[in-house]
């Protein structure tokens, strides 16, 4: 009897082993490795011309994949959800982003997770909803997650997440290309992880120059910041570069560190400073560019329980670097209260000077 319950459990730990041998072998070849520059196709190509001097608008808005309403938290964070609550709920969610965005009439949305074909969204095509809301726009995607099965948590796993960044745009665009930004977390959390990039879009204007368009969104979970700090030095070096040929720049996003100029102990709250978010680097400089963020609204929540007013932790971590050549008109965040994203979007009005 004894040797019989021996060889169901050493068949049951090899059965085990072979189970997670396959699937480290599975998602190790499945591995999303893009290359560091990817052109982008771009959908809907429509606009006009930008003109130097006539104002413009951009909104920055991660969505949170309409998944990370008010009334959810997300294990990351500490707390216990890896999904949407439902199906309905997730459209609900995209349904009010959707009325957000309309009602701000900007010239440029730059939309952070945007899951195309996800579980945790219930599969819904986030990227072609908005594109169809925004029927006057064109529209850029770049993955920055894209992982055939994430099995955690154990017993609500986040399962096959298709995600990334989306650029809209009501003037014409000449190109839109997907920088893979350095900095890997090990073996095999890398291959469950995201791959961060950035999209950077170009359009021409009226007295020869072209705007570039950068749309953000940078690590969060790294330890130390070690990741964040190789993203941030690959975003500097690209920006000198493109700055010396005298093109404007806007790099608008998620930046993951609490901004410049923010002070997050200035909104009320019952807790301590998350272990994920950093202060942006002191040293850390972009030459030549300006910081436009407003403090006065919060941009990001804690996730480990659901949102409270005056409970959660509070940051501004979303905004815009811009170079010395453009003007700012209007700055303002819209606080939302969390209600269908854990982020509240930022817009500003600029001029090309």
């Amino acid at each position: 009897m004894g040797k019989r319950i021996l060889k169901i459990a050493s068949l049951l730990v090899l059965a085990a082993a072979l189970l997670v041998g396959g699937f480290l072998l599975y998602i190790t070849l499945s591995d999303y490795k893009p290359k560091e520059v990817t052109e982008l196709s771009i959908s809907n190509q429509t606009g006009a011309i930008l003109e130097q001097g006539k104002p413009f608008t951009v909104t920055t808005f991660n969505i949170g994949y309409a998944g990370l309403d008010s009334e959810q938290d997300f294990f990351m964070d500490g707390g216990k959800h890896s999904r949407a609550s439902s199906k309905k709920q997730t459209e609900a969610n995209l349904a009010s982003i959707a009325s957000f965005i309309n009602s701000s009439l900007s010239s440029f949305y730059l939309l952070q997770e945007v899951d195309v074909q996800s579980s945790r969204s219930y599969k819904i095509d986030q990227a072609e909803f908005f594109s169809k809301a925004l029927k006057d726009y064109s529209s850029s995607f770049a993955y920055n997650y894209k992982v055939p099965w994430v099995p955690v948590p154990l017993f609500e796993p986040m399962g096959k997440v298709h995600s990334g960044l989306l650029t809209l745009s009501s003037f014409q665009s000449t190109s839109s290309e997907r920088y893979d930004l350095p900095g890997k977390e090990s073996w095999p959390v890398q291959q469950l992880d995201l791959d961060r990039a950035f999209i950077a879009n170009r359009f021409p204007v009226h007295n020869g120059k072209e705007l570039i368009l950068v749309n953000l969104h940078l690590s969060a979970f790294d330890k130390e910041g070690k990741i964040r700090k190789q993203q941030l030095d690959y975003l500097s070096a690209y920006l000198k570069k493109e700055t010396g040929k005298g093109h404007y720049i806007i790099v608008g996003g998620d930046w993951n560190h609490a901004l410049p100029g923010t002070d997050s102990q200035s909104f009320e709250t019952k807790q301590d400073w998350p272990n994920w978010l950093q202060k942006f680097p002191d040293d850390f400089q972009f030459e030549g560019f300006k910081w436009m963020v407003d403090n006065r609204v919060p941009t990001v929540r804690t996730l480990d329980i659901p949102y409270a007013e005056g409970v959660n932790f509070r940051a501004v971590i979303d905004g815009f670097l811009v170079s010395a050549n453009i003007e700012m008109n209007r700055l303002q965040g819209t606080d939302l209260k969390f209600a269908f994203s854990d982020h509240n979007p930022v817009t500003a009005e600029f001029v090309l000077q």
